[in-house]
């Protein structure tokens, strides 16, 4: 069988089973692993109950995208003079969810996509169950870019970590502390092929050729006392 990612986001990527991305660029910072910022202060559990990770991905050209969900399986973030100043968080890669409403064609079924991106052409999730993101700086953002989540007010940067594969990416962020709780939401979008997740035997492979390398992921994590 032939692999790939998804962010994911995606490839989560967080994940383009059989879809993914209209772009080609990431517009999201990538590099080696960094130094995971110090956890001190107050340090607020993550409700998972509340946290969601969700991903989007399609063929070239922007076709036939496809989305959906995974769950936040643990984390924390740390809290000091008011802001977040470290966190982590485990994604459960065995809880990939596919939205019905976007698998429109009648041959295709959500369970079967669903199936696929945890075997090993993807995730291959019963090796690596979970992912997991590790923050290694926060600053301030003053100008954000036109594709950011709404309200963003940080620059967030975190280890990632996808099929066992480490790299740091750097996002612009809306971060929240407000009375003994704190949120994290962000959007951003990271190319599969840099956690080595490819569809494919070779990049003239027509599998891998069919699906983009973006993955489109958004996060929403909170976390209280």
């Amino acid at each position: 069988m032939k692999k790939i990612s998804v962010i994911a986001l995606v490839g989560v990527g967080l994940l383009a089973a059989s879809c993914n991305g209209n772009k080609e660029k990431s517009t999201t910072a990538v590099g080696t692993e960094q130094a995971v910022a110090e956890s001190k202060g107050e340090v607020l559990a993550v409700d998972t109950t509340a946290s969601v990770v969700n991903w989007k991905a399609f063929h070239k050209g922007g076709f036939a995208p496809r989305w959906g969900t995974l769950n936040v399986k643990s984390g924390d973030l740390s809290i000091e003079g008011g802001q977040v100043a470290a966190g982590n968080f485990i994604i459960d890669m065995t809880s990939i969810k596919v939205d019905p409403a976007s698998v429109t064609e009648k041959d295709k079924k959500p369970a079967d996509l669903e199936a696929h991106l945890k075997n090993p052409d993807f995730f291959n999730v019963e090796k690596n169950p979970t992912a997991d993101f590790k923050i290694t700086s926060v600053a301030d953002l003053k100008d954000a870019p036109k594709d950011a989540v709404a309200g963003a007010n940080k620059t967030v940067s975190g280890n990632l970590t996808l099929l066992g594969k480490t790299m740091n990416v750097t996002f612009p962020a809306k971060v929240d502390v407000v009375d003994n709780s704190a949120a994290i939401q962000a959007k951003f979008t990271v190319n599969r092929t840099d956690w080595g997740i490819k569809f494919g035997t070779s990049e003239a492979d027509p599998a891998e050729w069919m699906i983009s390398k973006d993955i489109e992921i958004a996060i929403d994590v909170k976390a209280k006392k």
